[in-house]
């Protein structure tokens, strides 16, 4: 699938804002299944400084400041995108108890990097709520990634997805409590699930397709930023799902960023001095183009 990518984010503030300091992760990622053919930012007003860097996640992050008053700020990013089916695992990976120990043990050096992945992270903390709630999907000797995956069908099958009961701030014990969230929630509930069982877990930030091809099902989550989650299965590598439409991500699920957690792959962040209250407005759409077009930047 080719994909024409606009992500346009506008703020709109009460007093000028003197000056704004910024970072956007708004460009896709290159992966084996994946390639970003055009990408454009565009910033209004025009930046003083503007510099692009790979961070330590490998997510393409752009740097911005504007040294000039202004009572709005747009950001939008044009991208096209080559997305791909990922290949099939071979192999459902060891049980969960022996990749504890593979885990634990091992000293082979991606499995030394990916540990920071265990460990707690601005947003995702220890709980023992979410602990109870996972543990009853993991059985000794059950294959690690089967685990996994009826994890996140339980995510699927207990939890409403309602886009008007939280924000990014909304904590764990929230989602919890009320059985219910968006996409980023989920896939914070289910990285913090994995993690007290021990496991590497990690946020994925990216996009669906906006309209599905004819007699296919619009997916939650595609008429702005989405998020699913990622695993390590020992033996098999990266394992990616989405619990909020219980589906392993394929052609439709375009990635920009991996991280710890949300707080890693923002799509745009800043400071600012002055403004006051503010408006957002934020608009996403993901399209088809012919392979070849002329539709990107």
């Amino acid at each position: 699938m080719r994909y024409k990518i606009t992500h346009r984010t506008e703020y709109e503030y009460a007093r000028k804002v003197a000056n704004c300091y910024n970072v956007a992760r708004l460009i896709p990622r290159n992966l084996p299944e994946q390639e970003c053919h055009r990408r454009q930012i565009l910033v209004d007003p025009t930046p003083s400084s503007y510099r692009e860097f790979v961070d330590h996640f490998g997510n393409r992050t752009c740097y911005f400041d504007i040294q000039q008053s202004h009572h709005a700020l747009i950001v939008s990013s044009i991208s096209e995108v080559t997305r791909s089916r990922p290949a099939a695992a071979k192999s459902p990976g060891p049980g969960w108890s022996k990749a504890l120990e593979i885990f634990r043990q091992s000293r082979e050096e991606e499995l030394l990097e990916i540990r920071e992945f265990m460990l707690p992270s601005p947003l995702i903390r220890p709980s023992r709520e979410v602990t109870r709630y996972v543990e009853q999907f993991f059985v000794a000797g059950k294959p690690l990634r089967d685990c996994i995956l009826e994890f996140g069908n339980a995510i699927f099958r207990e939890f409403e997805y309602d886009p008007e009961f939280s924000d990014i701030a909304t904590p764990l014990a929230d989602v919890m409590k009320h059985r219910r969230g968006v996409c980023q929630d989920f896939a914070h509930l289910a990285i913090a699930g994995l993690r007290a069982m021990g496991l590497p877990a990690a946020y994925v930030s990216g996009y669906l397709e906006t309209l599905p091809p004819p007699g296919k099902e619009k997916l939650r989550g595609s008429d702005a930023s989405h998020a699913w989650f990622r695993a390590y299965v020992p033996e098999v590598g990266w394992f990616e799902f989405d619990p909020t439409n219980n589906i392993q991500p394929a052609e439709q699920h375009v990635v920009i960023g991996y991280g710890r957690d949300y707080s890693d792959v923002a799509p745009l962040r800043g400071v600012i001095q002055g403004g006051g209250e503010h408006k957002i407005k934020v608009a996403v759409d993901v399209e088809q183009v012919p392979a070849g077009g002329k539709n990107g930047h």
